[in-house]
């Protein structure tokens, strides 16, 4: 079984960075696909950013040039970087892992491991 863990959350003013981690336990593959999503009150979990098995990344438009995911080589631990801060940035952030291939990145019913989430909270 996977689990991940995620940190680093907290609150920061508008234009501020935060850097978020997710530690990885449990057997994973070289295939697997990594994300992040994030879930404002009264909305629906949305997509951050995502890192596939090829180390390609993907980025929703509103965090372009803004946020940065990585992993480490172990892919023990995922990151996002997230710089300029703005305050509708605020939301739960969670890491998830998708087994498969090849997925639609973007939806959250595509992954099968999902963190408990931390919050981001950004003062104007």
């Amino acid at each position: 079984q996977v689990q991940l863990v995620e940190s680093g959350g907290g609150l920061v003013q508008a234009g501020g960075s935060l850097r978020l981690s997710c530690a990885v336990s449990g057997r994973t593959s070289s295939t697997y696909h990594w994300g992040w999503f994030r879930q404002a009150p009264g909305r629906e979990r949305e997509f951050v950013a995502a890192v596939n098995w090829n180390s390609v990344t993907y980025y929703a438009d509103f965090v372009k040039g803004r946020f940065t995911i990585s992993r480490d080589s172990t892919k023990k631990t995922l990151w996002l970087q997230m710089n300029s801060l703005k305050p509708e940035d605020t939301a739960v952030y969670y890491c998830a892992a998708a087994r498969y291939v090849y997925i639609n990145y973007t939806i959250p019913e595509e992954y099968n491991y999902w963190g408990q989430g931390t919050q981001v909270t950004v003062s104007s």
